[in-house]
């Protein structure tokens, strides 16, 4: 059953068979179960808290005393109520304490991930790295799949597991289709993989350990650092600028670690950094290589948003023919969410244990949605979509950018691609708290690998056209 907590914006009810006291508490144990209120925040004053829901402060008080008796917050002396640290497993039924990490943010990676699972029709988020349903389209699917599932083609690839490496029709369509990026793969060098996280996951597992340090951007993505945290790895972030990486921050991080203890892999997004929009010059990619060859370093180049920018942008791995580069994408962003095909295209010598560790932690990948996707390359249907979206997205882009100009914020970076890196002029974690009711967005701190106040937000240009979206957080900073 699909979560609705993004979607229930309505107000508390005297109509409804709980009490007001009792809809206010199973508000927050809910936020708290889901962890949009991670332990250690401090939830709103009793004042600001009846307030934003229209009750009166004896009801918040004694809201607040239903989630202390559950264990699940914490009053501190003159200084409010407090998410613990450790909730008690019992503390309500299906809660899981177990499963909730210790997070320093109030809205998390994984608040952003649980997010995509909004119902179909709820508002969009402007936190939220998808586009919106109504740019998608489903007719195009339907029909590939139509194509690719009639007969007894549709019991052929339902009854048997699909190639190791992946489906050999698809892997051939992304060989001919890589070629618009400059970068040249033969069929045998990709790896078919569930999205292109499971990709930047199957590669990270195959060449580190754990204990092991990987040099990554900072900003960079948020789900990245949490991703490679869960796996044991020494995160070491290097700045990212507008047209590539700090070399010499690199430099040193690499070189301060003894010579076994070196980082081996580089993670990063060369076209169209998420959060920023920044793009990899010709000049820092070819610096970028020469740093990697001296010091016997992979490159795992994340081009996630490749369908969203222009072709001619440079890629790494054409630059060093997947020498030395590992090329990750997939296609959730330009499609649908729910197909989650991605790819790996590597060095020929790396595949084979690339398919192994597929094997271990995946199995199989889905033949179906594979052959479908094959038919959209080879028959042009994606790339035509592209062309739909990316008009789109230019309007949405400079329709936001006005939006967000009208009401005092501005742009740390250039509005590029799909995400917008805002200054709004307050410290974005707080505002993430205060709008939690109605929007969910990205604060800035989410973006660093190490905890920084920011007043720096990501924003999604495809659904931050709504002036209610700006006339909320207006109020919100008021508030502040």
């Amino acid at each position: 059953m699909l979560d609705t907590t993004f979607a229930d914006l309505s107000p508390l009810s005297r109509e409804a068979d709980a009490t007001l006291t009792e809809q206010l508490a199973g508000r927050f144990r809910e936020r708290i179960r889901l962890r949009l209120i991670a332990p250690g925040a401090r939830l709103p004053s009793v004042r600001e808290c009846a307030r934003r829901h229209g009750v009166s402060p004896h009801t918040v008080v004694a809201a607040y005393d239903q989630l202390l008796a559950l264990g699940l917050v914490e009053a501190r002396k003159q200084r409010g109520f407090y998410v613990r640290e450790w909730a008690s497993p019992c503390a309500a039924p299906g809660f899981d304490a177990d499963r909730i990490p210790v997070h320093p943010l109030p809205i998390s990676a994984t608040s952003l991930i649980r997010g995509m699972f909004q119902p179909p029709g709820a508002r969009p988020m402007p936190g939220l790295g998808t586009l919106p349903a109504d740019w998608l389209d489903l007719p195009l699917l339907a029909g590939a799949l139509r194509k690719v599932t009639v007969g007894a083609q549709l019991g052929e690839m339902s009854l048997r597991y699909g190639e190791p490496a992946g489906e050999s029709r698809l892997r051939h369509a992304l060989s001919a289709k890589l070629i618009d990026f400059g970068v040249s793969a033969k069929p045998q060098q990709i790896v078919t993989t569930v999205g292109a996280t499971n990709a930047l996951d199957i590669v990270t597992r195959t060449l580190l350990r754990a204990g092991d340090s990987v040099l990554v951007d900072e900003p960079g993505w948020s789900v990245e650092y949490a991703r490679l945290a869960a796996l044991g790895l020494r995160v070491l972030p290097v700045p990212r600028g507008e047209d590539g990486p700090d070399l010499a921050v690199m430099q040193r991080l690499i070189e301060a670690q003894e010579p076994a203890q070196r980082p081996r892999l580089y993670v990063t997004v060369s076209v169209l950094s998420n959060p920023t929009g920044a793009s990899l010059s010709l000049q820092s990619a070819h610096r970028v290589l020469q740093l990697a060859q001296a010091h016997d370093l992979h490159i795992v180049e994340d081009d996630t948003y490749a369908h969203l920018a222009p072709a001619h942008l440079p890629r790494m791995a054409a630059l060093d023919a997947l020498e030395r580069t590992i090329y990750v994408s997939g296609f959730s962003k330009i499609l649908v969410p729910n197909w989650r095909v991605g790819f790996i295209a590597a060095p020929l010598a790396l595949v084979d244990r690339f398919v192994d560790t597929k094997l271990l932690t995946t199995l199989t990948t889905p033949g179906i949605t594979e052959q479908a996707l094959a038919h959209c390359l080879e028959h042009g249907l994606l790339r035509r979509h592209t062309e739909r979206v990316m008009a789109k997205l230019a309007a949405a882009r400079a329709r936001t950018v006005k939006l967000a100009e009208a009401h005092g914020c501005r742009f740390a970076a250039p509005p590029r691609g799909l995400f917008g890196w805002v200054d709004v002029g307050v410290d974005t974690e707080r505002l993430a708290q205060v709008m939690l009711d109605e929007w969910l967005i990205a604060p800035g701190a989410l973006f660093h690998a190490t905890h920084r106040p920011t007043t720096l937000m990501r924003i999604n240009f495809a659904t931050t056209q709504d002036p209610r979206f700006w006339r909320a957080l207006d109020r919100a900073r008021s508030n502040l």
